[in-house]
């Protein structure tokens, strides 16, 4: 109901009009002397008939009650009263701004995906014709350490402070994430682009395994249970993989690994440290890039000289098309991790979770389409198995064991 507020607003002197006031008799609960639309005062009105006709109506209006006993012991006549709706409530104020946020969400959703399915078509690419997985990865974390650089120097965002047991404790997520992503360029360079996203659905098996040996965390049944259909996909769909080789599925596989071991440490590292995970990861990205440089130039040698990009160019991309399409993939790969940290920050662990899943489909869908990946209905079915395994994951995380 609306609160309805009674001020006396003019002299009680004169009043301005002389209509008569109806007989008590007259009154009933169901009529309102106080009409919203029209009636805007009340004439020649004694305590008696106002408390009357308060008393009688407080079934329909319980927030009389509270003003009826200073009218019990009043005497005066009050000869206008005007009707004023109280403010909106503190839910419907919030409606608009719980709109910009729900918008702003499903916004960065939106760039999040497009982001990774343009990062991993310009690196299938590049890789393609360029089979330096080392190089390009390391190429990929400089592209996102200058990017890192500049939002510090224009302060787009506040710089961190970082300790030296914060470093010490950095180091370790970053040696994990370096090895993941270069993980994961090699088995994108070796199988089809879909295949290697299907492998990376197991990726809550290693969350589970890690979990329990790092943080020691006990899985629910819920949990265990959704894991059977994740792994029977992935083993369905590399049996009927048309791009199978062991060293995509091996680095791939790797890659889940050491990504989801970075995860649990970070995990780890938030609770224990002070640290907001856009720094945290722009921390490590950088600390990557210092440790692959070296690495790279070990494993594959010097490979941005002339003669290597001409062989590129041999084979289907020109010197242009190369460098632009690997800045290009350098700044989808950076870009699309600090948003999907953006969205961590708005939403629980589990919608986030959900939102990876849904843009696993996205990608592996985009990707068949774009390289025109054969792919078989087993294939198909090991797919969707293992993705709907990994949605089953998310809502089993939700569900909380019953106390002993």
């Amino acid at each position: 109901g609306t609160a309805l507020t009674l001020s006396p607003s003019t002299s009680f002197l004169k009043p301005p009009c002389r209509n008569p006031i109806p007989k008590p008799s007259q009154l009933s609960a169901s009529t309102s002397l106080i009409q919203l639309d029209n009636l805007t005062c009340v004439h020649r009105l004694s305590w008696q008939t106002l408390f009357y006709t308060i008393s009688s109506s407080s079934s329909s209006f319980p927030s009389f009650n509270k003003i009826s006993a200073s009218f019990l012991f009043s005497s005066q006549r009050y000869d206008n009263l005007k009707v004023r709706a109280a403010p909106e409530t503190a839910e419907e104020a919030s409606n608009p701004s719980r709109m910009v946020k729900t918008l702003q969400l499903g916004a960065l959703f939106g760039i999040w995906y497009l982001l990774n399915i343009y990062f991993n078509i310009y690196n299938k690419q590049v890789l393609k014709v360029y089979p330096f997985p080392a190089t390009m990865t390391a190429f990929q974390l400089g592209c996102g350490t200058m990017m890192i650089l500049l939002m510090w120097a224009f302060n787009l965002y506040p710089k961190p402070n970082i300790t030296r047991s914060q470093l010490g404790a950095i180091v370790p997520l970053a040696v994990a994430h370096t090895m993941g992503s270069l993980l994961t360029n090699i088995s994108l360079g070796k199988v089809a682009v879909s295949f290697t996203h299907t492998i990376k659905a197991m990726e809550p098996f290693f969350t589970v395994l890690f979990s329990a040996l790092l943080l020691a965390e006990r899985p629910t049944v819920w949990v265990v249970s959704s894991l059977v259909p994740i792994v029977g996909g992935v083993a369905l769909a590399s049996f009927t993989e048309a791009s199978f080789n062991w060293i995509g599925f091996s680095s791939a596989m790797a890659s889940n690994l050491t990504n989801q071991s970075r995860n649990v440490l970070s995990k780890k590292l938030m609770v224990k440290e002070s640290l907001d995970n856009i720094n945290l990861f722009s921390v490590i990205t950088i600390i990557s890039f210092i440790l692959l440089v070296p690495s790279a130039i070990l494993l594959e040698g010097v490979k941005f000289t002339p003669a290597y990009l001409h062989s590129a160019a041999s084979q289907g991309l020109n010197v242009r098309e190369l460098c632009v399409r690997s800045l290009l993939a350098g700044f989808c790969f950076h870009t699309y991790q600090q948003v999907s940290y953006k969205i961590l920050e708005m939403v629980s662990p589990v919608t986030h979770s959900v939102g990876n899943c849904v843009k696993r489909v996205v990608v592996i869908v985009s990707s068949v389409i774009f390289f025109q990946t054969p792919v078989s209905p087993i294939n198909s079915l090991g797919t969707g198995l293992a993705l709907a395994g990994v949605v089953l994951y998310s809502r089993a995380k939700t569900i909380k064991p019953k106390p002993n």
